[in-house]
């Protein structure tokens, strides 16, 4: 038997749905764009949220994750795909571990 959850925890598993049935709508629409467009717009505003927070080094974090994945990208596009390969099993790893649960 398992225990009820608690508000917290609901509060996390209505979030965590919610953010899997849009990003499920958004596949449904515009397909791997459309995913990507709602995690940037999901990132750009919670940017805002942090940078209104004074928690403004969340700007220069976004712009080095930008950079480096256009870094993998050039790489990629002249022909070595590693380092594209590692960016994203560590991603891949990452959101595992930390993601929304499914």
């Amino acid at each position: 038997m398992t225990r009820p959850l608690s508000s917290v925890e609901r509060s996390i598993k209505r979030r965590n749905d919610w953010l899997k049935e849009e990003e499920r709508k958004a596949i449904q629409s515009r397909g791997e764009t459309g995913r990507m467009e709602f995690w940037l717009r999901l990132t750009r505003s919670q940017i805002s949220k942090e940078v209104k927070a004074n928690r403004g080094d969340v700007v220069a974090g976004f712009t080095m994750v930008c950079r480096l994945f256009q870094l993998v990208m050039e790489r990629r596009a002249a022909g070595d795909p590693r380092l594209f390969d590692h960016l994203m099993q560590y991603a891949d790893t990452v959101l595992k571990q930390h993601g929304p649960r499914s």
